[in-house]
């Protein structure tokens, strides 16, 4: 039998469409918790941002509730809900659900033992609280732009991936979550948590914030081992036009490099600042000789910390990731079967494969409200009226 997951028996009502909020339910629903995805009914969607059909992962094990929280009736559909739920989690801007009647008084008043989890930019309060921003916004102002490597003319990096969403408030707001049931175990009483993704970029910066405070040192691309200081840690160009990642920091690790690469002549000047440009010329000149590939596999297996810089279209065939099941399928109502990446953090669930995902164009708010108390009648009236859907 199939494990239902560590956090069977938890349900999240997520008021959030994209961003930290969906990437935290995501983690959560991967975990056994069941998660109701709460949107908005037909005349009102355009307010939300919809996801493309393969995005979070397809809307694997979420359920869905459209429901106008903008009418009284809705607002009191929604506090139903609230009433047998574990979580509640919202994005809106700081706020706006207190305006609506749905904040965490409103819904701590009918459900004392609830969390309640507000993930925004920047915070419920501060200056800054009102400010609108995406990811890039976020990494900028927490420090993380200025420590990664400048492009021409210094200009900041975009980063590849949503680091700000995922790590900073998505990660940070399940983390969050968690310890807040686990106090409730202890305490019975539930919390809010104010999760700010610009303070979560601050903890993925901090190694370099703490060294500016303690110090007075003044953190930037080429300030460390980690920010591109030494030629050890670095990426370098081969042959063919594919690239290498080389993290050699131990010590015996670079002297196995050196001796690879036959630069034995630097192997004794790793953290010398004096020659790193010779060194990075000396590994560049070696590299740029042979195919990327075939440096990886004399290098890789030989304790060097080199890997390869994969394109999407390549670590979708790696060995490794398929030797780990890593991926999956899913199967939609409306798209067919198609690969999505699997649940892959340590202890997750895994379901059958294809795992059938939700239908977008179709809810479960019926059954939902049912389960609630909500009378069949009242529930037709309210689809007729437009407040659910």
């Amino acid at each position: 039998m199939a494990s239902l997951g560590s956090l069977h028996g938890v349900t999240v009502l997520d008021l959030s469409t994209v961003g930290p909020g969906t990437r935290c339910t995501r983690i959560l629903a991967d975990y056994g918790a069941r998660v109701v995805k709460v949107g908005a009914p037909p005349r009102r969607a355009g307010v939300q941002v919809e996801p493309h059909h393969w995005a979070y992962s397809a809307r694997r094990g979420f359920e869905q509730v459209r429901i106008d929280l903008k009418a009284a009736e809705g607002r009191e559909v929604f506090l139903a809900l609230v009433e047998k739920a574990d979580v509640v989690l919202e994005s809106f801007r700081p706020g706006v659900v207190d305006r609506l009647g749905i904040g965490f008084s409103d819904a701590a008043a009918r459900n004392s033992r609830l969390i309640y989890c507000s993930t925004s930019g920047y915070g419920q309060t501060g200056p800054a609280a009102s400010f609108a921003g995406h990811d890039l916004n976020y990494l900028a102002v927490g420090g993380f732009l200025h420590t990664s490597e400048r492009g021409e003319g210094g200009k900041p990096p975009i980063p590849g991936a949503t680091v700000a969403d995922s790590a900073a408030g998505g990660m940070q707001a399940v983390i969050a979550i968690l310890s807040a049931l686990l106090s409730r175990e202890k305490t019975g009483e539930g919390q809010y948590l104010d999760v700010a993704v610009v303070e979560g970029v601050l903890s993925l910066t901090s190694l370099y914030i703490d060294d500016h405070l303690a110090t007075g040192a003044t953190p930037g691309p080429g300030h460390d081992v980690l920010t591109g200081r030494y030629a050890f840690y670095d990426t370098y160009a081969c042959k063919d036009g594919g690239w290498l990642a080389v993290a050699a920091i131990e010590p015996h690790f670079y002297r196995n490099l050196c001796q690879a690469l036959g630069c034995d002549e630097w192997a004794d000047s790793q953290y010398d600042d004096e020659v790193q440009d010779a060194i990075r010329s000396a590994f560049r000149a070696k590299f740029s000789k042979r195919d990327r590939d075939d440096w990886v596999r004399e290098l890789a297996p030989n304790d060097t910390c080199v890997s390869p810089v994969y394109s999407i279209e390549e670590l979708v065939q790696d060995s490794h990731f398929l030797a780990r099941n890593a991926l999956g399928r899913a199967r939609d109502p409306q798209h067919g079967i198609f690969q999505q990446v699997a649940p892959v953090f340590a202890g997750m669930v895994r379901g059958e494969d294809p795992v059938d995902v939700p239908d977008s164009r179709e809810t479960d708010t019926t059954a939902i409200l049912k389960e609630a108390g909500i009378e069949s009648s009242a529930i037709e009236r309210l689809r007729e009226s437009g407040i659910i859907a």
